[in-house]
């Protein structure tokens, strides 16, 4: 008996939300509709296996990793839409679009509506037009979540989580042509480190759809994922994912501190003993430093990408200003170096822009394909931390057309 209740511990739950009426396998999740049955050899099964030839060709070859078509007319037009995640490869995208196509005919045999969650794709195709739903508000949605819990409290594990998934969601929906990011935050688990994620929306939304879309399923976190090492939310226009361990293709494309929230646990009980306070102070210095160096990367990018703004002398489209008043609130994305200098080809003469105040100014392209400017201090700048903490301050909370947006 005590070995039937560790297998089922170690089985991987997943939750079904109403309007889903299939139970999902744990690895691979996939839901049946019930908009009716086609027959073998019959019209409609014709036109499925056009569509499962043509989309994965089409998703594949396309920059996004992202197809939708429709065969055949009413009453037996089937419209399909295939996502493949934004940081697998061409080859990698049309297999598992091809093999979504050959499960969904087997696991929902002779069904007319099927969903099928793959790790780097997912599938869904049916008898209604689907396609019209701009928004991305459709009310099919699944959780799937890990049965193992994390040791440390599970509001403030989940509070955590809210905070790198919201930020990733922003970043997808407004910087990225895919409708795709990843992200990474410090937090003490108990067991490991950090916690990782990845969003992602198809990209035809628009990007108030999109963050739309995905701030619906992931304000349902704590409901259906509360406290589980892992956690993952789809609905067919945009999904999520958050493990403890780096799950995706290269370095995560913005990196989040310690979240400050109420409910923080408390650290642990410190076994030195309590005349050393030498210790106390390296940690009060490394906080320092943080916040020096959050403040250091904001005006960098502010002022590069005014720089880029007056040069160029485009018109420019006016953009949220969520993300200066995030910085006016002490909030920033940050950038590792890493992903810096693979931008800018390790800030090459070839992509200088520029002198600007207290440095150069270099061309850079991140993962996501978006072009930015990148603004290296200066080691002889010896401008005040101080009058440089003020500068930020009110640069953060500027906002005008004329005014690129601040990444990070």
């Amino acid at each position: 008996m005590a070995t039937g209740h560790r297998a089922l511990a170690n089985l991987t739950a997943v939750l079904l939300v109403p309007f889903f009426f299939a139970w999902l396998a744990a690895a691979q999740p996939q839901v049946c509709g019930d908009s009716g049955n086609y027959s073998a050899n019959s019209t409609y099964q014709s036109n499925l296996g056009q569509l499962s030839v043509t989309l994965p060709k089409n998703a594949s070859a396309s920059p996004t990793l992202f197809a939708v078509g429709s065969v055949g007319s009413v009453p037996d037009i089937v419209y399909a839409l295939a996502l493949c995640r934004g940081d697998t490869n061409a080859s990698a995208c049309a297999a598992c679009v091809t093999t979504a196509f050959q499960d969904a005919q087997q696991l929902c045999a002779f069904s007319k509506d099927a969903s099928v969650f793959y790790d780097l794709c997912l599938l869904h195709f049916s008898n209604h037009n689907f396609l019209s739903d701009a928004d991305g508000q459709g009310n099919q949605f699944i959780f799937q979540t890990d049965a193992r819990n994390v040791s440390a409290p599970a509001a403030v594990f989940d509070n955590a989580v809210g905070v790198l998934l919201n930020a990733t969601a922003d970043y997808a929906a407004s910087n990225s042509s895919k409708r795709f990011a990843t992200g990474e935050e410090m937090f003490d688990t108990g067991g490991a480190p950090a916690i990782y994620a990845l969003v992602q929306c198809t990209p035809d939304l628009a990007p108030a759809a999109c963050r739309s879309c995905l701030g619906d399923i992931i304000q349902k976190m704590p409901k259906y994922l509360s406290g589980g090492q892992s956690g993952r939310a789809f609905r067919i226009r945009c999904n999520y994912r958050y493990e403890l361990y780096p799950f995706f293709s290269g370095s995560p494309l913005l990196r989040l501190p310690v979240p400050a929230f109420a409910g923080t646990p408390p650290s642990p009980v410190d076994i030195s003993p309590p005349s050393n306070k030498r210790g106390q102070r390296k940690r009060s210095a490394a906080k320092i430093s943080a916040s020096v160096a959050c403040t250091i990367v904001l005006v960098l990018i502010l002022s590069a990408s005014a720089f880029i703004c007056f040069k160029k002398r485009k018109p420019l489209k006016k953009q949220p200003a969520m993300a200066f008043h995030n910085a006016a609130r002490g909030k920033c994305m940050i950038f590792d170096l890493s992903t810096l200098q693979e931008a800018t080809e390790n800030f090459s003469e070839e992509n200088k822009l520029g002198e600007g105040g207290f440095g150069t100014v270099y061309k850079g392209t991140l993962p996501d394909e978006q072009e930015v400017a990148v603004k290296r201090l200066s080691q002889a700048s010896r401008e005040g931390l101080n009058q440089l903490h003020n500068e930020v301050q009110v640069l953060a909370q500027l906002q005008h057309i004329k005014l690129v947006r601040l990444l990070g």
